[in-house]
């Protein structure tokens, strides 16, 4: 069965302050996309990725990707309106029966032991989504009330969404819903059950100037124990 990362990189600089796209901007000396890359490259030899970049960074994208070895591995295509029109598009390049991974570019510390947890899970289940437990207080606001809820039932989901194929194209050949928030809302709405696996807090995504800070701290911390 063949092997297909979608990396969605559709992301801007917006909210890091940034006219660059968060998947560009340097971490611990090279770009946040290519740590990305290179952990699904490195995990498995005969894994195709599909990037999505928006319109505007398909030649940075081509360039970037030239300096790795494995180049001949990664097929770019363009970003939509929204996640599920990127995801979609990237999807429309799958076309053998396969385990898809569906990841967020700027994920960028996704570690290789969860891309094969997630294989091995989507292989026996049909899905791996990865979560989280809660770790702060957690409040359910509506209107202008809330009430607590109890945090050991919430799970923070994570990247890569994993499927096998045939349950992940059908379900991204719907019309776009705006509560279509991950590739799991998707799927259930076509009746799939989805199943968790265990995540990683050191999976976070970089959307803050914060979170460059913390991801060069964690891989200092790695590199370190590695040493």
């Amino acid at each position: 069965m063949k092997k297909y990362a979608v990396i969605v990189a559709g992301g801007s600089g917006q909210r890091m302050g940034t006219s660059e796209p968060k998947q560009f901007l340097e971490l611990a000396g090279k770009p946040v996309l290519l740590h990305t890359l290179d952990c699904f490259l490195g995990t498995y030899t005969d894994l195709q990725i599909i990037l999505v970049l928006p319109a505007a960074f398909q030649e940075q994208g081509s360039a970037l990707i030239q300096s790795l070895p494995a180049a001949d591995r990664i097929q770019i295509t363009v970003g939509g309106e929204t996640r599920f029109h990127s995801v979609q598009n990237g999807l429309q390049l799958v076309t053998e029966p396969s385990v898809i991974w569906v990841h967020d570019a700027v994920r960028c510390l996704v570690s290789s032991e969860l891309i094969q947890a997630c294989y091995e899970q989507a292989l026996r289940k049909g899905s791996a989504i990865p979560a989280v437990a809660a770790t702060d207080s957690i409040r359910i606001q509506t209107g202008e009330t809330h009430q607590v809820a109890d945090r050991k039932q919430v799970r923070i989901i994570q990247t890569p969404q994993t499927f096998l194929s045939n349950i992940l194209l059908p379900a991204f050949k719907q019309s776009y819903r705006e509560d279509f928030t991950d590739e799991a809302t998707v799927v259930e709405a076509m009746g799939q059950p989805v199943f968790l696996i265990e995540g990683s807090y050191d999976n976070i995504k970089i959307t803050r100037p914060v979170d460059l800070l913390i991801a060069t701290s964690i891989l200092a911390a790695k590199q370190s124990k590695e040493a």
